[in-house]
């Protein structure tokens, strides 16, 4: 090989290629992401993040890395025909050549380190953009319109989202570009050597037939059959991989859940009951490792079976040529370098199966993560508008996942000041109404118009405290002010025992006893001033003096809040002018609330 030339012609070589490669791969995708299912759900996650209109830059960053995946293929080629004329000059016992080559060596791995490190940079900063844009993406998805809740109304329900979100995020974008940069090395590198080979290769007589460029054809041959047997080894490791992390995603849930509950399950001593739900689920992990393994074996059995005789295969091809001088010690290392460039380029499909079977299995879960989400924006719901300082219900009917009527063509028309208690026996339907006024129901039907999201407030029996500062909490869901009169509102909720905790950041739902969170939670509406609020049991854990306390509190700083509530003390009849009573299948009924104090209050007005 002329050295001199060899860099100009190496330019030229991957010049051609990236122009070629560009073009085919952008034909490659565009009819696989029409014709087939991966196409289409790889289309579906994250054709958006290649879009020009978008952005160009992962396409640039896209076409650097396809560009440093061929200057790889052409520093394998270059370290090939180095190795010839090593082993060529050795032969010949020619120190000049020999040291010459050594010279050669140094300038090639320096390029090729170099080169390496510039690979990994590209591809760990192209692999962080796009991960960072799909979790964004996936995460607005699951936030917006309140999907994340309305998920669990749907028939294709989804289990661990967040391990969803995270692990397989993380595992598709890493798949996607080691899977498709090792099909464009492999195809590349497949048909750079064969050339090579071909050159090398003789003529090989066979049951009296001479096949000419023989060992061009046999690698295709052995390869080919190693293949077929490996894809039928193999391809129940496909289900294998989507059940493995279907069954530790369900594992660390009840994990989780046990953390979570911890003290529930302590008072009922319920460690054996979920002991023996935690190895149950662990023994499904376990089950599914051992039948990954006994796969495995025969897979990866087959696989090395393969490789191990491609070592020696195209040495004892040659060696007939070898021993008749036809060929020289630098001309047969560079045939088997060659064969096995060859092979495993070849190979690449078979080798890889495994890790296309996890990334399939990873795709499927992503898609069924958007599939459920999609479920979950088509349910129905009533038509709520926003209209401040009034809440009306017309026609509202709301029902059961199976069409149980719960409440049917209920009327309402709260303007300022009003008041209303939604009463009943457990089981009527009470919390849903409120869902379905919320809009977090959907088997609802009718209108509803109340005030926008920022002036509306819904207490809910046991509040939801974030992670953070008791501070950030007390201000939930809104964000913190500078000026926040926090303090003297823990004072005025009792609870200045507080005051100086405001800013430690801790786990709250843990440390507060759910009197103390709902009185948290009143605090809320003192800091937000909503202009309608709904109380679902939301002094159950308070004491009869404590809730006449926070009622009388939210009335008096509030005096033209509508207040509705859900709950079953008489107690709190002296708070609420009209009563709603809930009487199942649909039957309602809605008058004056007896015992009511608020002389000034208004009344709710008929509609």
């Amino acid at each position: 090989m002329d050295w001199n030339n060899a860099l100009l012609e190496s330019l030229i070589w991957i010049s051609k290629a990236f122009i070629i490669s560009i073009i085919c791969l952008s034909l490659i995708v565009i009819i696989l992401a029409r014709f087939t299912i991966w196409g289409r759900q790889f289309r579906r996650l994250t054709w958006a993040f290649f879009s020009p209109t978008r952005s160009k830059k992962p396409l640039l960053w896209l076409a650097g890395i396809v560009f440093l995946t061929l200057f790889s293929v052409r520093m394998n080629v270059l370290f090939s025909f180095w190795s010839n004329g090593l082993y060529s000059a050795l032969q010949k016992l020619d120190a000049k050549v020999f040291w010459t080559m050594v010279i050669i060596f140094s300038i090639l791995a320096t390029v090729h380190v170099v080169r390496a490190l510039i690979n990994f940079y590209v591809r760990q900063a192209f692999l962080i953009h796009w991960r960072v844009w799909l979790t964004n993406n996936l995460v607005e998805r699951w936030l917006s319109n309140q999907a994340y809740h309305r998920t669990q109304f749907v028939a294709q329900k989804i289990d661990n989202p967040d391990q969803r979100i995270q692990q397989d995020v993380e595992g598709f974008v890493s798949s996607s570009l080691l899977l498709s940069m090792g099909v464009l090395d492999s195809v590349v590198s497949l048909f750079s050597f064969s050339f090579i080979l071909w050159g090398l290769s003789g003529a090989l007589g066979m049951f009296g037939v001479e096949i000419p460029r023989a060992m061009v054809f046999l690698v295709y041959i052995y390869v080919l059959i190693a293949t077929i047997f490996a894809v039928r080894v193999g391809r129940p490791l496909m289900r294998l991989s989507f059940m493995r992390e279907k069954f530790n995603a369900d594992f660390r849930y009840a994990l989780v859940r046990v953390r979570e509950y911890a003290e529930s399950i302590a008072f009922f001593r319920g460690e054996n009951v979920e002991r023996s739900a935690l190895a149950s689920r662990f023994s499904d992990i376990v089950g599914n490792m051992w039948a990954i393994i006994s796969r495995s074996l025969k897979f990866q059995g087959l696989n090395l079976v393969v490789s191990q005789i491609a070592v020696v295969f195209p040495l004892i091809i040659q060696a007939p040529r070898f021993f008749s001088k036809q060929i020289t010690l630098g001309d047969m290392m560079q045939t088997a370098q060659a064969f096995g460039q060859v092979q495993d380029s070849l190979s690449f499909f078979r080798n890889a199966y495994d890790d296309f079977a996890g990334y399939r299995a990873i795709m499927n879960r992503l898609t069924g993560y958007l599939d459920s989400i999609d479920a979950a924006l088509q349910l129905p719901g009533a038509q709520i508008g926003y209209q401040q300082n009034i809440f009306i219900v017309d026609g509202l009917t709301v029902k059961t996942p199976d069409q149980l009527m719960l409440v049917e063509n209920l009327n309402l028309n709260l303007p300022p000041m009003a008041s209303l208690l939604i009463r009943g026996r457990s089981g009527v339907g009470k919390t849903t109404l409120l869902r379905a006024v919320s809009g977090l129901w959907p088997y609802v039907e009718g209108n509803i118009a109340r005030p926008d999201p920022q002036h509306t407030l819904f207490l809910p029996q046991k509040p939801y405290l974030p992670l953070g500062t008791l501070r950030t909490a007390l201000h939930y869901p809104n964000l913190v002010r500078n000026d926040d009169g926090a303090s003297e509102v823990l004072r005025k909720c009792q609870l200045s025992h507080l005051i100086p905790r405001l800013d430690d950041d801790a786990d709250w739902s843990q440390i507060l006893s759910l009197g103390e969170q709902q009185r948290l939670a009143i605090g809320r509406v003192l800091l937000s001033r909503p202009q309608v609020v709904f109380l679902d049991e939301a002094s159950s854990a308070m004491d009869e003096g404590l809730e006449h306390a926070m009622y009388q509190l939210i009335r008096d700083t509030l005096p033209q809040v509508i207040m509705v509530s859900v709950g079953h003390r008489s107690s709190l009849a002296v708070f609420h002018a009209q009563e709603l009573m809930l009487f199942g299948a649909g039957k309602w009924r809605l008058g004056a609330m007896e015992g009511w104090i608020g002389a000034t209050e208004a009344p709710a007005l008929p509609v």
